[in-house]
């Protein structure tokens, strides 16, 4: 019986068991790794979705402290004060399972930079006539701070060639070419709906949510897991045909050095 196995002293066969023994680590060492990514998606998603949902809990805070946006600082309840500007729509915005339109509005804080402020949502097509006039003098909002959107992220739009007075996206890169003050890089979504609008969620931030990468992470770690299996699937099936052939090959079945084909003669 040791005899034949004595292939397995051969350079081919020395090639191939080191091939096996560095490609098996490595397909378990990178589906660990992807799967770890996934795992770490599930907990910032779970981590943000409690945070957003306790930021009612928490005491507001001045708005410049709280800045920069990040996971920490996302959904959290600040105050910022100034005086409502321009007025803009973000429509095709689902609430409630209906679908609707934001009334963002632009806040001149004593800083000199806009705040856009979400002061609710309204059924329907997005209508200048039907969103409600913001407040008139000094005004001081509480609201959930939010990062600016990225469109194509978390249902956000990324069409353009909207109608003037609206954006896509609430993000100061949006926006920059929109209104003529200098913005802050977040916007707020107010406690309360203002003038009878409804008010809007704090949303998780960018990144944690269970979106396409997370569970491309999850595909990702099938698939080196997969592939660890078939490495060693090929590596049970060469050595059985080997072992096979050298066997008949002992018998003399077949000739005794194998894929070589036989000089033709003359």
């Amino acid at each position: 019986m040791e005899g034949v196995y004595r292939f397995l002293l051969t350079p081919r066969w020395w090639g191939i068991n080191v091939f096996v023994l560095l490609a098996i680590p490595f397909c378990v060492f990178m589906g660990s790794w992807q799967l770890s990514r996934f795992e770490d998606r599930v907990d910032d998603h779970r981590t943000a979705t409690e945070q957003a949902a306790s930021g009612h809990e928490h005491a507001a805070r001045p708005l410049d402290s709280m800045l920069p946006v990040d996971k920490s600082t996302s959904g959290r309840r600040v105050t910022a004060s100034g005086r409502y500007a321009g007025q803009l729509l973000v429509p095709d915005r689902e609430l409630d399972g209906r679908r609707g339109f934001y009334v963002l509005t632009l806040l001149r804080t004593d800083a000199g930079k806009a705040l856009p402020v979400v002061r609710g949502w309204l059924p329907g097509t997005a209508d200048p006539a039907k969103a409600p006039a913001p407040p008139a003098g000094e005004v001081t909002v509480t609201g959930a701070l939010q990062a600016s959107e990225t469109p194509g992220d978390n249902g956000v739009s990324a069409q353009g060639g909207l109608p003037a007075g609206q954006t896509a996206a609430i993000s100061s890169a949006s926006l920059v070419n929109l209104v003529p003050d200098r913005l802050y890089d977040a916007w707020i979504t107010l406690d309360k709906g203002d003038s009878g609008m409804k008010a809007v969620p704090a949303s998780a931030p960018g990144g944690t949510g269970l979106d396409l990468k997370a569970f491309q992470n999850l595909g990702y770690t099938g698939e080196w897991f997969v592939f660890a299996g078939f490495v060693v699937f090929m590596w049970f099936r060469l050595l059985r045909r080997e072992i096979e052939f050298q066997r008949d090959a002992a018998l003399g079945l077949v000739p005794e050095e194998p894929d070589r084909e036989p000089v033709p003669s003359g």
